[in-house]
């Protein structure tokens, strides 16, 4: 995605970041909670932020990117408008949420854990959403679909476009 870091967009996003660390960084383990404020200011950890954040913190860019791209609720990638999970936990597996989860990588022309270059889906892969008796099941933001197939995917994602 062509999508550049905007310093003088985000001057006050990062004033912000830069005051957290500034109260965090002298206490054990700072790097977790530095980041989850970082993902929830940001929305997501482009490069130039873990950079402000290894400066900020005295830690190694390559630990704050290990971090980073270890836990799942961080994303190095800005989220779409709308985020689609497709799960793929057994019940729903063995029901078909691959071919679900094909159909919606084809529709978007994207890959898991990617964003379409219009800014409006990020597609996800999950585990059990705990809808198994609606299995498959694809959640859109907070709004569940059950009981799918790969031809009701194309009108389910036009409603959001």
């Amino acid at each position: 995605m062509g999508l550049k870091f905007d310093w003088e967009k985000n001057k006050e996003k990062i004033h912000e970041l830069e005051l957290f660390i500034e109260e965090n960084k002298n206490k054990k383990g700072a790097l977790m909670p530095v980041l989850h404020k970082a993902q929830d200011i940001f929305g997501y950890l482009p490069l130039e932020v873990q950079n402000i954040i290894s400066e900020g913190l005295s830690v190694p860019l390559s630990e704050v990117y290990g971090v980073a791209t270890f836990y799942s609720k961080f994303s190095l990638i800005p989220k779409g408008e709308y985020t689609i999970g497709v799960c793929l936990g057994t019940a729903c597996y063995v029901k078909g949420s691959q071919e679900i989860l094909d159909k919606v990588q084809e529709i978007l022309n994207i890959q898991v854990g990617e964003t379409t270059a219009d800014g409006k889906f990020s597609l996800q892969a999950t585990r059990c959403l705990g809808a198994c008796g609606l299995a498959p099941v694809m959640v859109i933001n907070d709004e569940v679909y059950g009981r799918l197939t790969p031809d009701a995917v194309e009108g389910i994602l036009e409603k959001y476009k």
